[in-house]
């Protein structure tokens, strides 16, 4: 198994470091290294990796900036001369941050706590998508796809309503959440929902009726009905 990462950093020393540091590493894969964040965000949206270690106070573009213009979020490592800029980084859903200059022991503690990420990550992918991981308040969470009764957009966040349990609260956009799900079994309806195929029990006057509630299907998504009477 191997980790394959990125690192963008405006600093020389600090790409230069973090190198030497990634060699030490034979589970981390180096792809690439970038001093320029917009050049980064093209190559990452055309070359998805799994780790990102990336650094906030940038010119041009910031490294928040970046993370939240990527369709696809690697696991990632914030890396900054600035601790004021901790607590914005976990709510942008990053697994750590590492505070400059930044300690070899330290670096150590964020790539086995990547690498463990990677491989849940990869477990639950790996089991043929029956399941969906989740970060919600700060620890991630393991949802049945068979328990998702229907998933709506709020601002920023994705709140997934379950059949036995009560909603879980996710920071992440509608149309992030769903490349995560089968394409088979979750269909979006409307630009603030997604409603999985199998809990539509009818279909009346642009509205999809599941176990517990009603919900709208806009013009954007009337293809949903047709998918839902092939099932």
């Amino acid at each position: 198994m191997q980790v394959k990462c990125v690192v963008i950093d405006d600093e020389p020393f600090v790409l230069q470091l973090m190198k030497d540091y990634i060699q030490k590493f034979p589970v981390l894969k180096l792809v690439r290294t970038f001093d320029d964040g917009i050049v980064a965000a093209a190559y990452l949206n055309q070359n998805p990796t799994d780790l990102l270690f990336l650094d906030i106070n940038m010119p041009a573009i910031s490294g928040v900036e970046l993370l939240r213009s990527l369709k696809i979020k690697p696991i990632t490592i914030f890396s900054t001369a600035y601790r004021k800029f901790a607590l914005e980084d976990f709510e942008l859903d990053v697994l750590d941050y590492l505070l400059k200059p930044i300690p070899f022991d330290r670096f150590c503690k964020a790539v086995s706590k990547s690498v463990e990420q990677y491989e849940f990550r990869n477990y639950f992918r790996n089991k043929q998508h029956d399941s969906l991981v989740v970060r919600s308040e700060y620890k991630l969470i393991k949802i049945d796809l068979c328990d998702i009764e229907y998933i709506e957009s709020v601002e920023d966040y994705c709140k997934i309503y379950l059949t036995s349990s009560r909603p879980v609260l996710t920071l992440m956009t509608l149309k992030t959440l769903l490349e995560k799900l089968p394409d088979n079994k979750f269909k979006r309806i409307h630009r603030s929902y997604i409603a999985p195929i199998a809990k539509v029990k009818a279909v009346t006057n642009r509205r999809v009726q599941l176990t517990s509630r009603e919900l709208p299907i806009s013009d954007s998504y009337i293809g949903f009905v047709n998918d839902w009477m092939k099932k």
